[in-house]
């Protein structure tokens, strides 16, 4: 059974940094997609960052992309977020998900992920 463990938030000072994990159990292939989301209070969710681990590929939304870096850890089977510049509007609980199987290149929608770890907390203050 698939089951996603994702940890690493806390709470930073604007310009600080902190690196998210997300472990992946029960799937080993690399047929899938890992993505980091987040939803602030009031806000849509936003999938912040993408990697397709048949491949390496990788994407961003403009709102992270030059601060935030995702990347793989193929013996771990665990995908980590660099988060760097912070700033207090990336404040939100972050979720990993995983989309499984999946041997597309384009990203899968938001509802297209079908496993989704608990989340984990990040604060960012001014």
């Amino acid at each position: 059974q698939v089951h996603l463990v994702d940890s690493g938030g806390g709470s930073v000072q604007a310009g600080g940094s902190l690196r998210l994990s997300c472990a992946l159990s029960g799937y080993t292939y690399s047929g899938k997609y890992m993505g980091w989301f987040r939803q602030a209070p009031g806000k849509e969710r936003e999938g912040v960052a993408h990697i397709y681990t048949g491949g390496g590929y990788t994407y961003y939304a403009d709102s992270v992309k030059g601060r935030f870096t995702i990347s793989e850890d193929k013996a771990k089977n665990t995908v980590y977020l660099q988060m760097n510049s912070l700033k207090p509007e990336d404040t939100a609980p972050y979720y990993c998900a995983a989309a499984i199987p999946w041997y597309q290149l384009r990203v899968p929608a938001a509802d297209e992920y079908n496993y989704w770890g608990q989340g984990t907390q990040v604060t960012v203050s001014s």
